[in-house]
C-alpha cells in the first residue's frame, strides 16, 4: 500500500501524460502508463528504496527505472513556484514577513575541486560546517512556517549567506522596497541588506546588548522559530530527502519536486 491519495498520483500522472504528449510518444510505446510511472515515483518518494528494485517491483528494467525516475524530477520540478511569483502572491495574500533559511541535504561523496576563499583548493561539495558532504538549498517560508519556494542547489561548501546573494537576497530587498514584504532570518544571515532582518550579535568585547536590542532579539526569534518547520514537513513526509545517493547537483530539482507535492497535498497548489 501506498499512503499518497489517489487525487495526487492522479496529478502526477496527468503532468506525465502531458509530457508525452509534448514529446510525441506513440500510445502503448511506453513500459509503464503515465498512471504506473507516478505510482513508481510516488513510492520512491515516500520510501526510498533502491531505484533498481523498485523498478523490478514495477516490472521494468534498471536502465528504464532510472530513466522514468529522472522523467518525473523533471517534470514535477518544472511545477514550482518561481521566487518572483512567491513573493507577489504573498504580497497578495498579506503576509506580514517572510522566513528564510537554509538546510544541507546529506548525499554520498561528489569528487568536485574549488578554490576556497583562502585560495586553497577544497571539495566544494564538502560542508566543514556539518561535516559532511551535500548540497546548500534555500528556503522561504510562510509566517506559519509552511515552504513556499526553493532555491537551485549550492555546493555544500557554500555559506547560507553567499548561497543566499546568489539565490534570493536580490528578490528579497526588492520586495521589502517595492512590496512592503520583509523577510526574517537567522544571525548567520547577518549583512543581508535592506528588507532582510536578523537578530543583532553580542558585541566581541563581552559586553551585554541593550534592553532594547535583546527584546528586538528576542522578537525576532520568536517570530521566525517557525521556519525550521519548512524543510521538517518536506523530510518529514517524503523519506527520499533524508540522505542522497545521486549527484548533488540533482538535489535541488529532487527537492524542487517535493515541494510541488507537499503544495498538492496541503491544497496550495495553483
Amino acid at each position: 500500500m501506498l499512503d499518497v491519495s489517489r487525487e495526487l498520483v492522479c496529478h502526477v500522472s496527468r503532468l506525465l501524460a502531458a509530457q508525452r504528449r509534448a514529446r510525441g510518444t506513440r500510445r502503448g510505446a511506453r513500459a509503464l502508463t503515465p498512471f504506473r510511472q507516478a505510482m513508481f515515483v510516488l513510492a520512491w518518494f515516500r520510501k526510498r528504496e533502491d531505484i533498481a528494485v523498485l523498478g523490478a517491483g514495477f516490472g521494468i528494467s534498471r536502465a528504464t527505472a532510472y530513466r522514468y525516475h529522472g522523467e518525473a524530477i523533471d517534470v514535477l520540478a518544472a511545477q514550482a513556484p518561481d521566487l518572483h511569483e512567491v513573493l507577489h502572491h504573498a504580497h497578495e495574500q498579506g503576509l506580514t514577513h517572510l522566513n528564510l533559511d537554509g538546510k544541507l541535504f546529506r548525499s554520498d561523496r561528489c569528487a568536485e575541486q574549488t578554490t576556497s576563499v583562502k585560495g586553497e583548493s577544497i571539495d566544494a561539495w564538502y560542508s566543514g560546517k556539518a561535516h559532511a558532504p551535500g548540497a546548500n538549498l534555500q528556503a522561504l517560508t510562510g509566517p506559519d512556517g509552511f515552504p513556499l519556494w526553493i532555491s537551485d542547489a549550492e555546493p555544500g561548501s557554500t555559506h547560507d549567506i553567499t548561497a543566499a546573494r546568489t539565490q534570493v537576497l536580490g528578490a528579497l530587498c526588492w520586495a521589502a522596497a517595492h512590496l512592503n514584504l520583509p523577510t526574517l532570518a537567522d544571525a548567520g544571515y547577518d549583512g543581508a541588506g535592506i528588507g532582510v532582518h536578523t537578530p543583532v550579535k553580542n558585541s566581541a568585547d563581552g559586553r551585554d546588548l541593550d534592553i532594547d536590542t535583546r527584546t528586538r532579539n528576542r522578537l525576532l526569534r520568536g517570530l521566525r522559530c517557525l521556519a525550521e518547520r519548512g524543510f521538517a514537513l518536506l523530510t518529514g513526509r517524503w523519506r527520499a530527502l533524508r540522505h542522497f545517493t545521486t549527484s548533488p547537483e540533482k538535489i535541488g530539482d529532487i527537492v524542487k519536486a517535493a515541494l510541488v507535492l507537499t503544495h498538492f497535498e496541503h491544497g496550495r497548489h495553483q
